[in-house]
């Protein structure tokens, strides 16, 4: 009895060992839920903010002499001594030159700066792109002022070649901006002289080649672009994405087939829902296009690549197990690589 006895105590101890081990091992609460991370809204902006650093080119021209230089694109920059000023005060000898420029959707992306417009209304509506620009002047480290034009000459075929109805537009950051952190996504406004649009010339750069003719009023982003347009009937569109990420710490956006020189974004996101979707119902019906979801995840990128055929009042759901990671230029070769 007493060698039973001593059996069954061995037995229970036992019993309740591996018990507490199968515990340990289905996760870190009680109920045996498995804790995922997401990326933090600062993270996710700190991976945008690197694409952009990673893009920037800086210059040094002597405003005394020719103020010209040409970008990696090929794209001519004239900046006159007589244009520049530092708080009021005339501006002479070296000068520096930061410029971004971005002409392909996988750039756009990465640094969040895609091409959607204001409307008449409002509103927002994609833009067909000529080229985005950022471009600022320093001197010994004070940001300097442009109170005259200086002029940018931009090749046409970084985009597909020549386009008449190419306006300017200005870049405003954070228009509509409601979050805390991260408030880097760009809305085209057009520029307007007498309340009519500022139409481009096409001529020659000084390669020969077909450029746009642009005079840039401002430092700062500015863009060469103009409104898409498609017949279809339109509709609005939501997009469901996996448990733990919202509008601070992801972003979704649109990849329209056949046009390398647009992205679109669902920045509209409700947080009772959970849902995001873009502004006022315009995307057409039938449009075939990729939607891609972007954040971050242990310094790398977080993505999922779908592609999708607009149908009316739709909602595209992003799943767990379609997320992968990559590197920023393979992210960037993977969305221009896109149809």
């Amino acid at each position: 009895m007493k060698n039973a006895i001593q059996i069954l105590g061995l037995f229970l101890m036992t019993t309740a060992m591996l018990t507490s081990c199968q515990k340990e091992t289905n996760g870190d609460s009680d109920f045996g839920d498995n804790i995922v991370e997401r990326a933090t809204p600062q993270e996710f902006t700190n991976l945008k903010a690197s694409a952009i650093e990673n893009l920037k080119q800086t210059f040094q021209i002597d405003v005394d002499g020719s103020g010209t230089f040409t970008t990696q694109n090929g794209v001519e920059i004239t900046v006159n001594k007589s244009c520049l000023a530092n708080n009021g005060n005339s501006v002479a000898g070296m000068v520096d030159i930061e410029v971004i420029e971005l002409f392909d959707r996988g750039t756009m992306l990465a640094t969040n700066k895609t091409t959607m417009g204001l409307t008449a209304t409002g509103g927002k509506a994609l833009l067909v792109t000529g080229g985005e620009f950022f471009i600022e002047a320093t001197q010994n480290g004070q940001v300097l002022q442009l109170i005259c034009p200086m002029q940018v000459i931009v090749p046409t075929a970084l985009t597909g070649g020549d386009d008449t109805d190419m306006t300017l537009w200005d870049g405003i950051i954070g228009m509509e901006c409601e979050i805390e952190t991260g408030c880097d996504d760009v809305t085209w406004v057009e520029q307007k002289r007498d309340g009519q649009n500022q139409g481009l010339d096409i001529g020659e750069g000084a390669a020969g080649q077909s450029s746009y003719m642009a005079f840039f009023n401002n430092f700062g982003w500015t863009n060469v672009d103009r409104f898409w347009s498609d017949p279809r009937p339109k509709t609005n569109l939501l997009a469901e994405v996996p448990e733990g990420f919202n509008n601070e710490n992801c972003a979704l956006y649109l990849s329209y087939n056949g046009e390398a020189g647009s992205l679109a974004n669902l920045d509209a996101y409700d947080p009772e829902t959970g849902l995001f979707s873009e502004h006022t119902g315009i995307i057409p019906i039938g449009l075939e296009c990729h939607v891609i979801f972007v954040s971050e995840e242990n310094g790398s990128w977080l993505y999922a690549i779908n592609p999708i055929t607009i149908v009316a009042d739709g909602t595209i759901v992003i799943t767990e197990s379609e997320l992968a990671t990559t590197t920023e230029s393979q992210l960037i070769s993977m969305i221009n690589a896109l149809p």
